[in-house]
């Protein structure tokens, strides 16, 4: 980005570019899908729990977020050649000193939002909580990097899949899920698919810059083939769910996506590379947020007999 460029992004923007509110579904609709699984179990909505969980939750994913940021660029994984959105550090768009000190913020506030849901929660939410921000400073910083080992699809799909929907209805209704922990698989699926199309999209720079994702590991094809049975594979719970317990059948309301995602799918297979990948992440965001949110729905109505 040019001198000229950089003075035309204010502040303000420049936050919200390091906090990539594309991304930020993959904050929001587990805990909605959460939330409707301890309310489907019997749970009586808490709306504090609800607000807090949704806020801790945003916090957590806007300081990966900027980390991620951070780091990539101190590893020498951003640059001129950048295919995907600015970044604010290699760009200079915020001085590196101050989008170490908002990784610190964004992260401090999640920790006392998260004393609360701790306190609510107990010693589980605890174990949680360090967990998840201890994984998302090792993204991409720390000694060994999850995401430049191959391991940053395993991270997204457990945290902000799995642990995210569990712990979510965990704090709602006081106990663990079969219910809960059945929906974070599709969720976790589609979470990780915003992953797997920025992976693809920066798969020939993360090469060059020694960046080890999943898709620099098995290639280009089979990260495309990746994209495709994930989210295939999402649709598969509420239809299993859906038909296995007629009294849920409203479970299967996120089916109504299904010709949008296999549009996104096809696009994908055909070949779409580089920035031409840019709008298909934003796709795949929304993509999460109208299925998750279908989805809780429809398993908020229901009740089993």
């Amino acid at each position: 980005m040019s001198a000229v460029a950089r003075r035309k992004v204010s502040p303000a923007r420049a936050w919200v570019l390091a906090a990539r509110p594309a991304t930020l579904p993959a904050a929001v609709v587990p805990v909605l899908v959460g939330t409707a699984a301890a309310l489907s179990d019997g749970a009586h909505f808490r709306g504090l729990v609800f607000l807090m969980t949704l806020v801790c939750a945003l916090l957590i994913q806007i300081g990966t977020n900027v980390a991620n940021d951070y780091s990539d660029f101190v590893r020498g994984a951003d640059h001129q050649g950048r295919l995907g959105p600015v970044r604010v550090t290699q760009s200079g768009l915020i001085d590196q000193s101050i989008v170490k000190r908002g990784i610190i913020i964004a992260f401090g506030l999640a920790v006392l939002v998260g004393a609360y849901l701790a306190w609510i929660g107990g010693w589980p939410i605890v174990v949680i909580g360090i967990f998840s921000i201890v994984s998302g400073l090792a993204y991409t910083g720390g000694p060994f990097p999850l995401g430049y080992h191959g391991l940053g699809d395993v991270f997204v799909f457990i945290f902000f899949g799995v642990v995210a929907v569990t712990g979510t209805a965990y704090l709602q209704s006081g106990h663990w899920s079969m219910l809960a922990l059945l929906l974070s698989i599709p969720i976790g699926l589609l979470v990780t698919n915003i992953l797997v199309i920025n992976n693809l999209r920066d798969l020939p720079t993360d090469a060059a810059a020694g960046k080890r994702t999943l898709a620099t590991r098995i290639g280009d094809r089979a990260t495309r083939i990746q994209y495709g049975l994930f989210t295939v594979g999402a649709y598969v719970t509420p239809l299993y769910i859906g038909i296995t317990n007629p009294s849920r059948r409203l479970v299967m309301l996120p089916l109504a996506t299904l010709p949008v995602a296999l549009r996104r799918v096809l696009t994908v297979a055909q070949g779409a590379s580089g920035q031409d990948l840019n709008p298909i992440l934003k796709r795949t965001a929304r993509l999460l947020l109208a299925f998750g949110t279908l989805l809780a729905i429809g398993v908020a109505l229901s009740r089993p007999r």
